[in-house]
């Protein structure tokens, strides 16, 4: 059996793949995409390349504050993603860009984001919850030990993001827990360079991973349902203060509605200290069999 990538490797591919390709003109880039076992492209990857893109073509003291997405067609994970970035405005303290991931000539994802310099002003911030520490959580690998599966192999073990679920995951089998609502701890494996817009770019891909649990834990439905098929519509981001992605972030979100094959879930991202660092607002499309 072939042994599992080490942290670094699996940081380093992060990193690659996030960083994106430049070509002749400077507001077009290229990435590639990150391996998963699904057939598919993962949503927070073109989230987290797009960001890098737009933060690529402004100056490097404006930091992200916000991006508003939709995802318009799932992606092709045989072929590199083309991103496209239009300058939309630079004022005084804020730039906006517009940024489409294309495949095939025709876009999968639209983007528009906004970067600012840092500014003084009023401040303040909901609380962190009290949830247990990260290192008294069950590790996705302990969760799936002794399954072999190409999925639970991924889950595991070749997944660049270390994520743990408080109160336990949905794999296999239901929450017993109906409440609409859900916490997992989160980081890369291993150390990022001191980039911040880098870090801002692994916060938006990590954002996608579980964001839409809360509506599975509300009706009894696990990752593993028969006839489930799940994904991303639109997805917005709020980064409120720097934080780094490779120390642990508490992100816990709440689904206040689901209707018309659509769960909406609302979320906060917490470092370990306690601070609100960004907020996350997101409706994805869930469909049962015969649904």
């Amino acid at each position: 059996m072939t042994s599992p990538p080490s942290p670094e490797s699996l940081r380093d591919q992060l990193v690659a793949d996030l960083r994106l390709e430049a070509t002749d003109d400077p507001d077009r880039f290229v990435g590639q995409n990150v391996l998963q076992p699904f057939g598919r492209v993962f949503g927070g990857q073109v989230l987290g390349q797009a960001l890098m893109a737009a933060g690529r073509t402004v100056e490097a003291d404006r930091a992200p504050h916000s991006l508003h997405a939709y995802f318009l067609r799932p992606g092709d994970p045989e072929v590199p993603i083309d991103f496209a970035v239009e300058r939309l405005r630079d004022g005084r303290s804020f730039s906006a860009r517009r940024t489409h991931a294309l495949q095939h000539g025709r876009p999968i994802l639209s983007m528009i984001a906004s970067f600012q310099t840092p500014a003084e002003g009023v401040e303040h911030a909901d609380p962190m919850p009290e949830v247990p520490d990260p290192e008294d959580v069950p590790t996705t690998a302990e969760v799936l030990a002794g399954i072999d599966h190409p999925a639970a192999r991924y889950w595991s073990h070749e997944r660049p993001m270390d994520v743990r679920n408080v109160g336990g995951a949905v794999f296999l089998e239901p929450s017993e827990d109906r409440s609409p609502d859900g916490t997992v701890w989160l980081r890369t494996p291993a150390s990022l360079p001191d980039e911040p817009l880098l870090h801002a770019a692994v916060m938006a891909f990590a954002s996608d991973y579980s964001v839409l649990e809360p509506v599975l834990h509300r009706h009894g439905i696990a990752w593993s349902t028969p006839g489930l098929k799940i994904a991303s519509l639109d997805h917005a981001m709020w980064f409120h203060r720097p934080a780094r992605a490779d120390e642990w972030l508490l992100y816990r979100h709440h689904s206040p509605s689901a209707s018309n094959a659509r769960g909406l879930v609302q979320g906060s991202m917490f470092d370990r200290s306690g601070r609100l660092v960004a907020t996350v607002a997101q409706e994805g499309m869930v469909r049962l069999a015969g649904g």
